[in-house]
C-alpha cells in the first residue's frame, strides 16, 4: 500500500492532466507512479514532462536506454522498475535469460556497446566519482555527447525512481508482473 494517498487525474491542475494521462499510458503503465507524483504538480509536469520529452526525441537508442534502466533498477532492487522495463528490454532482443543475468560478466545477446551501457550504469550508479578517462573514450567512440549527456542523466534519474518508489510504497499496476511472466515464458518456447 502506497505510504500516501494515490490522487485522480480529476484532482490535479488541468494543465497537468496532459502529461498525467500520457505518463500513465503512453510512456508505459505507470499509473500507480503517477498518482504519487501528482500530490506536487511541479514535479508531475517537469519530472513526467521531461521524461516524455526525451522519449518524443529518442536520441538515444531505446534497447541501450532500457539496457541501462533495467542495471541500475537490479543494482537498487527495484521491483516496479524492472518489472516495467524488462518486457521493453525483451521487446528489444534480449532474452528473459540474458534480462535476468544482466548483470553477469557473459550475457547472451550482448555486444561490445551492450557490454559497455551496462558497465556505464553500474558506475554510474555505484561509483560515479571514480569513473575512469577510459571509460568515457569508450564512451566516445559509440556515442555523440549529447547521447552521452542523456544516457548519464537516464541512469541517475532511475537511481531517484527508484529510491522514491520504494521509499512510497508505489505498488505494482495490476497485469504488469504477469505480462512480464508471460513474455518470459513465450521467450522460452
Amino acid at each position: 500500500m502506497p505510504r500516501v494517498r494515490e490522487i485522480e487525474i480529476d484532482e490535479v491542475p488541468a494543465d497537468a492532466r496532459p502529461i498525467y494521462q500520457r505518463y500513465a499510458t503512453d510512456y508505459g503503465p505507470f499509473l500507480n507512479q503517477v498518482k504519487i507524483f501528482a500530490h506536487r504538480p511541479p514535479a508531475l509536469r517537469h519530472i513526467m514532462g521531461m521524461l516524455l520529452e526525451l522519449a518524443d526525441e529518442a536520441v538515444l537508442p531505446k534497447r541501450y536506454l532500457e539496457i541501462a534502466l533495467v542495471v541500475v533498477s537490479k543494482l537498487n532492487e527495484c521491483e516496479y522498475c524492472v518489472a516495467h522495463h524488462a518486457p521493453r528490454l525483451m521487446d528489444l532482443g534480449l532474452s528473459a535469460d540474458a534480462v535476468a543475468d544482466i548483470l553477469a560478466d557473459q550475457v547472451p545477446g550482448f555486444d561490445q556497446v551492450d557490454t559497455l551501457v551496462r558497465d556505464y550504469a553500474v558506475q554510474v550508479t555505484n561509483t560515479p566519482g571514480r569513473i575512469r578517462d577510459a571509460m568515457h573514450e569508450r564512451l566516445h567512440l559509440q556515442f555523440s555527447e549529447e547521447q552521452i549527456v542523456e544516457l548519464t542523466l537516464r541512469v541517475a534519474l532511475c537511481g531517484f525512481f527508484n529510491r522514491f518508489n520504494d521509499a512510497m510504497g508505489i505498488e505494482m499496476e495490476d497485469g504488469v508482473e504477469a505480462e512480464m511472466t508471460a513474455r518470459s515464458a513465450a521467450m522460452g518456447d
